[in-house]
């Protein structure tokens, strides 16, 4: 079953890339340029709200309130761990020697001394985490964004990054646990994880007199920008033509 996400993700990718061109004239004079798809984007943001609403922000509220603190960090960590084993490939394709090494050590240590990652005791002696997914290798690489895309489920994303998650897909130790109920169980446990950390900051956005979604937009939109350039993004005139050939990232 494993085997066949990444070609539904190449699908989802291809119906992302028909859609903006079968949407994009619909937008208005004044639309983002950044987000040619926004009335397709706007529809299922509803839908994921909808769902969020009804469904995960109720298990996360439960889940940060009964389930012990202790637990929910060792659960963060593992997933943590697991992730850091994807980013040491990720910032060795991009050339980052030095943020390489650290993670490597990192999943190495946490594992190892961290009992498979549920402790992290490399952080307290200097080992930081360099997050990194197959999108931030493409955008390093002078992959542009495209446009921003909102998918079901999944929430905010770019055209590029969108095209990058079958890679991520195909080397997540989770998604590809031979066990089904143990994968299924380990996925929602992460879903919920996830949710739980950012309830804070999505009442808080709920609760403010904006546009919620030209909000998240342009949040996302900064926040990946940061990613890609490791909190120093070029100014937007600085940056290069994504028809010329691209550039090697500088190793750290």
């Amino acid at each position: 079953m494993m085997q066949v996400l990444p070609t539904r993700w190449a699908l989802c990718a291809t119906l992302v890339a028909v859609a903006a061109l079968s949407t994009g004239c619909a937008t208005g004079p004044n639309a983002n340029p950044k987000d040619p798809l926004e009335p397709m984007n706007r529809s299922v943001t509803k839908f994921n709200d909808a769902l969020d609403d009804n469904v995960l922000k109720p298990v996360a509220t439960s889940y940060r309130d009964y389930i012990p603190s202790p637990v929910q960090t060792g659960v963060r960590n593992v997933f943590n761990n697991l992730s850091d084993i994807w980013s040491t490939v990720n910032n060795g394709l991009q050339l980052k020697g030095r943020d390489t090494a650290e993670s490597l050590m990192r999943s190495v240590v946490n594992t190892v001394f961290g009992i498979y990652g549920i402790f992290d005791v490399a952080t307290p002696i200097g080992l930081q985490r360099h997050p990194e997914d197959f999108g931030q290798t493409l955008g390093a690489w002078g992959v542009p964004d495209g446009p921003y895309v909102v998918l079901p489920l999944f929430g905010p994303s770019t055209l590029r990054d969108t095209a990058g998650m079958p890679v991520d897909t195909s080397v997540d130790y989770v998604r590809n646990l031979d066990h089904i109920p143990t994968r299924n169980s380990a996925m929602g446990v992460r879903i919920v994880d996830k949710r739980a950390g950012l309830l804070d900051t999505s009442n808080l956005l709920s609760e403010a007199a904006i546009d919620k979604y030209s909000f998240t937009r342009d949040a996302y939109l900064q926040f990946r920008r940061n990613q890609v350039f490791d909190g120093n993004p070029p100014d937007e005139e600085d940056l290069p033509d994504p028809s010329a050939q691209p550039a090697a990232p500088s190793a750290k």
